[in-house]
């Protein structure tokens, strides 16, 4: 246990409130992003914007049911969440540097988001695995609502990069760290950091997690039970005719190594990944 005398940064509330509204008016920009390339009119950027904005905040006041939700109560949050839009409806960001800008963003405002929503869950006298499923509701929930809106599969629920896994780290960071007796507010910071840390790193190792139908392919490509493979009949064979008869027929049966694969570069940043 650290000693009490140890001093809290007293700007580090605020700072986490610039952080909060920073991650609104991104994800109202990812939001408008999808509406862009939707090409939807003007309110479909607002909705989709205040959705990914704002949806996942709002459930999880919703369910904590600790007053009205924090997302309508202040109206800044309304406010970036279209100015968001706005920025999406005259800006394409169809530059490296500006999707790899907002890849690294959202990774913050991932962890950000996915503390806080563990903190409220454990200032309100939840255990630890509503903490952690506030947290990754917080983080993920306005982009699973703003994929189904549009018709399209929630992209957390498989085939991309990992994003709630990160989420489920930084929720779980901050569990340990309020678990432990440690100061509270190093709780939001440390979650930060390795939720953001998590999300960078799977974007750049392209981390996935496996799916049903990877294990379907490597079954199918498993050789049947009793049928044997070609280099168990070809080493059949030798012994027949005593290892040396079929030497030739050994070789051309057995399978050919192949020359390994030249390096193919990353696919870039999609911000539809988000």
């Amino acid at each position: 246990m650290l000693p009490a005398q140890i001093a809290i940064p007293d700007t580090l509330p605020e700072t986490f409130r610039v952080l909060d509204l920073s991650g609104v008016l991104l994800n109202g920009i990812l939001g408008g992003l999808i509406a862009r390339r939707k090409n939807f009119d003007l309110v479909g950027f607002a909705v989709l914007a205040i959705l990914t904005a704002t949806a996942g905040g709002i459930l999880r006041d919703v369910m904590i049911q600790a007053g009205p939700p924090f997302a309508l109560t202040d109206p800044y949050y309304l406010y970036t969440a279209c100015a968001g839009a706005l920025v999406a409806w005259w800006v394409p960001f169809t530059s490296r540097f500006a999707r790899r800008f907002l890849v690294v963003a959202d990774a913050v405002v991932l962890g950000t988001w996915a503390a806080t929503g563990a903190a409220k869950a454990l200032g309100n006298g939840l255990g630890v695995m509503p903490a952690l499923l506030l947290g990754c509701l917080t983080a993920v929930g306005g982009s699973m609502i703003r994929d189904v809106s549009v018709g399209e599969t929630p992209a957390v629920f498989g085939g991309n990069k990992l994003y709630a896994v990160p989420a489920l780290c930084a929720a779980g960071t901050v569990v340990v760290v309020v678990r432990t007796n440690l100061p509270d507010a190093y709780a939001m910071p440390a979650a930060t950091l390795v939720g953001a840390g998590t999300c960078l790193l799977a974007y750049w190792r392209s981390w996935r997690l496996p799916v049903v139908g990877d294990r379907e392919r490597r079954r199918a490509d498993r050789p049947a039970a009793g049928v044997p493979t070609i280099a168990a009949r070809a080493r059949d064979l030798t012994l027949l005719r005593g290892g040396t008869a079929l030497s030739g027929w050994r070789r051309a049966l057995l399978p050919r190594r192949r020359a390994p694969e030249p390096l193919r570069r990353r696919k870039p940043l999609d911000v539809e990944d988000l």
